[in-house]
């Protein structure tokens, strides 16, 4: 099979969604062009502060249209996320998917109760990212209790199958 890394996982695995939802972030970018534009024509250079701040963002948030790139899945080594690295079934406690609510509206939330420390639970570690990616979004984070939390609303399946599927292969890995 070959290395393991982020593009040949194999397995099932979950994208970001195609829908027009990330319109802003192309936005933003007209924006900081924009800005760019009104301090080159003006010689205001007052106006690169805030293209440099909505460039930022739009950077930040750039792996959004990144629809075809696996983001979560698993296959028969484990879960894979997108920069954090393959978790092996057995170093996994539990699967909850968990509403969070957010303002006013609420969101579904994948939590990955780890049974042994991160560092020993990562069949392949992909936290080392180059340095153009590491101010980019990632699709997870660490809890204090040591819990893998991965936001599932922008992807392109809904959270309850992606759960579901992910219980279903962790019983019958893990066995």
């Amino acid at each position: 099979m070959g290395p393991l890394n982020e593009e040949n996982v194999g397995g099932y695995s979950v994208t970001y969604s195609r829908e027009d939802t990330y319109f802003p972030i192309y936005v933003t970018a007209a924006v900081a062009v924009l800005f760019v534009g009104a301090a080159w024509l003006t010689r205001a250079w007052y106006w690169l502060p805030f293209a440099a701040a909505i460039a930022g963002f739009t950077y930040h948030n750039l792996p959004m249209l990144e629809t075809g790139r696996p983001i979560i899945g698993a296959n028969q080594y484990g879960i894979f996320v997108q920069a954090l690295g393959l978790v092996r079934w057995r170093a996994i406690a539990r699967i909850d998917l968990v509403p969070i609510a957010d303002r006013a509206m609420i969101s579904q939330q994948l939590q990955i109760t780890l049974s042994t420390p991160l560092a020993s639970a990562l069949v392949a570690d992909w936290r080392r990212q180059p340095l153009y990616r590491k101010l980019m979004r990632r699709p997870w984070r660490l809890d204090r209790d040591g819990r893998v939390l991965v936001n599932v609303e922008p992807l392109d399946q809904p959270a309850e199958e992606v759960h579901a599927t992910f219980l279903r292969m962790w019983r019958f890995y893990r066995s």
